[in-house]
């Protein structure tokens, strides 16, 4: 599957039936491409508290870069991962992130690695770096190290939102907002402001049939994050229109955030 796009639709039809599906003879979900969060993962295992629910992070540069097993007395924290064997967390300038030191660096493998993009040169130098003689694939993901060795994943540095100096990766805000039971799912992004330079915004689609709760949703995620990644404003849209592989246009959902901003 890929990540609560395809896994809140399951749970959801679970909770609607449970006696409707016979589970005994599932075994393991495997996910990867999109983040898989905890109470998503905690609800699953309750129908089938002995299946194993497998977290892969990786990219179509980057196989094998953490994984994360929930079930069987394993962790089903977001956004957690035990490293891979040839994963590296390296800062911008190119030295290896200390575990529990807060530092933020981009997820990278070693080895095997493609030899770049065709004919884009200047993106296969972004993207295949080659740091102190050994060459990377480092696709753009930044994480942090904590104090066990395993990596928090914080996003994809392309989409990250520059708000009053503050970096702030939309991952961890669309998880926190998609807590709220009015939403179905969520994306966040950065709208210009005069002010922040950019403002954190919110883009929701709802369950059906409820109304948006802007104040609800800012105070809940506000009690989460710090309240610099809070958004500033929260915006409903009919369908936040994932591709099928349940990925999401940030450019698309970014202007028709500043669109509705600039007409009230």
């Amino acid at each position: 599957i890929v990540g609560d796009a395809f896994a809140k639709p399951m749970l959801r039809a679970l909770d609607a039936a449970p006696e409707r599906w016979d589970l005994s003879r599932l075994f393991i979900i495997y996910s990867s491409g999109v983040m898989w969060s905890e109470p998503v993962k905690e609800g699953l295992l309750k129908h089938n508290p002995a299946m194993l629910l497998v977290d892969s992070l990786g990219s179509s540069e980057a196989i094998g870069m953490g994984t994360s097993l929930a079930g069987g007395g394993g962790s089903a924290r977001t956004a957690t991962f035990r490293i891979g064997e040839s994963a590296v967390v390296l800062t911008d300038d190119g030295r290896q992130v200390e575990p529990g030191s807060g530092d933020i660096g981009r997820i990278g493998i070693k080895g095997r690695v493609p030899v770049g993009y065709y004919k884009d040169p200047e993106k296969s130098a972004q993207t295949f770096p080659v740091i102190d003689g050994v060459r990377y694939s480092m696709p753009g993901d930044y994480a942090t190290v904590e104090a066990d060795g395993t990596i928090t994943l914080l996003g994809r540095g392309s989409v990250v939102i520059n708000t009053g100096g503050e970096k702030v990766f939309p991952e961890e805000v669309e998880e926190a907002v998609k807590l709220h039971p009015a939403v179905r799912d969520a994306v966040a992004v950065g709208v210009p402001d005069e002010r922040f330079g950019e403002a954190v915004t919110a883009v929701v689609e709802l369950e059906p049939g409820v109304e948006l709760d802007e104040a609800g949703v800012i105070a809940l995620v506000k009690e989460r994050l710090a309240p610099f990644k809070a958004p500033k404003r929260v915006l409903a849209i009919g369908s936040i229109g994932r591709a099928p592989n349940a990925k999401v246009d940030y450019k698309r959902l970014k202007a028709y955030a500043a669109e509705q901003l600039a007409a009230t």
